[in-house]
């Protein structure tokens, strides 16, 4: 059963653009509030964004898919209908360790479990973020989770003998995400 959630939890990139209630948001972060945290410091806070203009500002300032060369992120109409920000709250705790991908991680199976699907980016203009939402210094800007009703098909499959992990789409938009054998990644 967790397995076939941790499968169904892939990174989606494109989306119908359909309402996220602020509610749905609250959810997920109160799922995330409940992740292990380092000395249990819990020094992560979150910045919801669930209406049209915010996501639009967010938007400009995010690079998507790196693999994909040719693919500048989502059109108009098929955007993310909401965004969460994990920021890092530096008066809490100086290092984050790996706090923010264990909340990342738990947030995206619940957007799953909801039917919605998300994509984790960490390829952000941080300052011009930071300049636009009015973001205090003392927060580190870890993390955009981009929510959304998928729009996109994304399949696993296994690594083939050339070694190659860079996902791709086919012609017909299926984006592909080839992933290790298992005895490929146990050492001993």
């Amino acid at each position: 059963m967790i397995e076939e959630l941790v499968k169904k939890t892939r990174s989606v990139r494109r989306f119908k653009e359909e309402q996220i209630e602020k509610e749905t948001l609250l959810y997920l972060v109160n799922i995330a509030r409940f992740s292990a945290s380092g000395a249990n410091l819990q020094p992560l806070k979150y910045i919801l964004s669930f209406e049209e203009k915010m996501n639009d500002v967010i938007f400009t300032f995010l690079k998507w898919a790196g693999y994909l060369r040719d693919w500048k992120g989502p059109e108009k109409g098929e955007r993310p209908s909401a965004y969460i920000i994990l920021l890092g709250d530096k008066s809490v705790s100086a290092s984050f360790g790996c706090d923010h991908g264990i909340a990342a991680q738990n947030i995206m199976l619940g957007a799953v479990e909801k039917g919605l699907g998300g994509c984790m980016i960490g390829s952000v203009n941080r300052e011009r973020l930071r300049k636009d939402l009015n973001i205090a210094d003392f927060f580190e800007i870890l993390l955009i989770i981009a929510l959304g009703k998928p729009n996109e098909q994304v399949v696993l499959e296994t690594v083939g003998p050339d070694g190659d992990i860079k996902y791709w789409r086919d012609s017909q938009g299926v984006h592909h995400v080839p992933k290790r054998k298992l005895e490929e990644i146990i050492v001993g």
